[in-house]
């Protein structure tokens, strides 16, 4: 008996386009993450509100309040809402008199590095860990009824 060399099946046409297709996709996606386009997206997506009110209440409730101001201002409603802005807070010259309004983006920034986006605030605080601030960034939102 002879035996025939074992040949692998040629990939159709279509499953090429479909491989092709699928790599340019997550090509493109790795660009758009490398160049930081897309990271506030795929941070929503990831984040976890309930994670994300556990460390509320450990890290941040020591100075914050949904609903009263305290050492800091109050977070509910704090998505669209300019900074500086909460009723009844003192703030700073520098967070008083700023432009921003708050959305993911912001307070990713703001939670990062408070003096880097707004010299001169008062908050000695930062969240270094990407993942922690995303899941109090969902937190937040959620809280602002956004």
């Amino acid at each position: 008996m002879k035996h025939l060399p074992a040949v692998a099946p040629t990939p159709s046409l279509r499953d090429s386009a479909r491989n092709r297709t699928a790599v340019g996709v997550r090509t493109l996606f790795t660009w758009l993450l490398l160049l930081g386009i897309m990271s506030p997206v795929v941070t929503t997506w990831a984040a976890d509100a309930g994670r994300g009110r556990q460390l509320y209440e450990q890290r941040c409730s020591a100075c914050h309040s949904m609903d009263q101001n305290r050492v800091g201002p109050m977070h509910r409603g704090v998505f669209g809402r300019k900074v500086g802005s909460a009723a009844g807070y003192d703030y700073s010259a520098a967070l008083a008199h700023g432009k921003i309004v708050w959305d993911e983006r912001m307070l990713d920034a703001w939670l990062s590095d408070p003096e880097k986006l707004i010299p001169g605030q008062r908050m000695g605080y930062s969240v270094p860990n990407a993942a922690d601030r995303a899941d109090l960034i969902a937190y937040l939102r959620t809280e602002s009824g956004k």
